[in-house]
């Protein structure tokens, strides 16, 4: 199945032949192991309930947020209102008041009626399911915009957020500079069926093991298929 390229970003040219697919096969296995005594991200719960609207204001309020500030923030908000329209009515201040301590609350409450009003003005309250029909939308990244179509949509996808960009490139897997790079460079590399499972299994991954400063290499299960690239003191 070949990947639609979005506007804008070109094939990745920075693939290195580091751990082989057959080595990603393993890796993945081992990891659905291991990430089931850790809590599913908040977002893949919100997703169960098929609707691509809360994945989308849940994805907002995640950005820079720990996950369990983010969910309950998000029972919080859904409590109260669920649709565009109810949000709307709700208002800037009571969204605010429901979602704090989130990073940013202001001006993500202030995106989310944005969001909210253009959902109702151009595409009659329903949730884009393209990726660069998301990008339109302001407070909206590559990041939240493939999490709403892999998650919300169920349709292939890799959601790139930086525990995945960081272990990608650890892991020997890519060497790339950015989160975008890293998303075109597993486009062209990561084995289709893994796509939209890849988010969900590096970001507890990252949070509870892989860390950014001092990983925890002695506890990783995965040790023996990892370059470490990039690691300089470890525990």
């Amino acid at each position: 199945m070949q990947h639609k390229l979005s506007v804008g970003m070109k094939p990745a040219k920075y693939i290195e032949k580091y751990m082989n697919n057959q080595n990603i096969h393993t890796v993945i296995e081992i990891l659905e192991k291991t990430i089931s005594m850790w809590k599913e991200p908040v977002v893949g719960v919100i997703a169960r309930k098929k609707d691509p609207f809360r994945v989308l204001i849940a994805t907002v309020l995640s950005l820079r947020t720990k996950d369990e500030t983010t969910s309950k923030a998000s029972k919080r908000l859904f409590a109260l209102a669920s649709t565009p329209e109810s949000l709307i009515k709700l208002g800037e201040d009571a969204i605010a008041k429901a979602v704090y301590p989130v990073g940013f609350y202001k001006n993500k409450s202030k995106s989310i009626i944005g969001i909210c009003k253009k959902l109702l003005s151009e595409y009659n309250g329903r949730v884009p399911d393209e990726i660069d029909e998301l990008l339109k939308f302001k407070g909206v990244g590559r990041k939240t915009a493939n999490l709403v179509v892999t998650l919300g949509y169920n349709k292939p996808g890799i959601c790139v957020d930086i525990h995945v960009h960081r272990i990608s490139n650890r892991l020997g897997y890519v060497k790339t500079k950015t989160p975008d790079e890293t998303e075109f460079a597993l486009l062209e590399k990561l084995p289709n069926k893994y796509w939209i499972r890849y988010n969900d299994l590096m970001v507890p991954y990252g949070q509870n093991l892989c860390r950014p400063v001092s990983p925890l290499c002695s506890k990783c299960p995965i040790y023996d298929y990892c370059d470490r690239v990039g690691v300089g003191k470890s525990r």
